[in-house]
């Protein structure tokens, strides 16, 4: 089965910032938002991490609700 790929976005001012990923690879995704964060050339800062991290949970939340059947909406926008 191939991985689905996913991709959160997150609109700054003027700049817009998106991280894709892979199902099953949210641990790289997380490890990029630090980087990221940490780089001091970009206006990516820790607040913008954790509400990217935050917004990552809600949505393996609602997966993992669908996977034990429920029905919610797994489309998440941050704009």
């Amino acid at each position: 089965m191939e991985n689905i790929k996913r991709q959160l976005v997150l609109n700054k001012g003027s700049e817009k910032f998106i991280f894709r990923y892979e199902d099953g690879c949210e641990d790289e995704l997380l490890d990029a938002l630090i980087i990221q964060a940490k780089d001091k050339r970009t206006s990516f800062d820790w607040f913008d991490a954790a509400v990217l991290s935050f917004k990552l949970t809600q949505l393996l939340i609602c997966q993992a609700d669908e996977l034990l059947g429920g029905q919610k909406d797994t489309q998440l926008n941050l704009n």
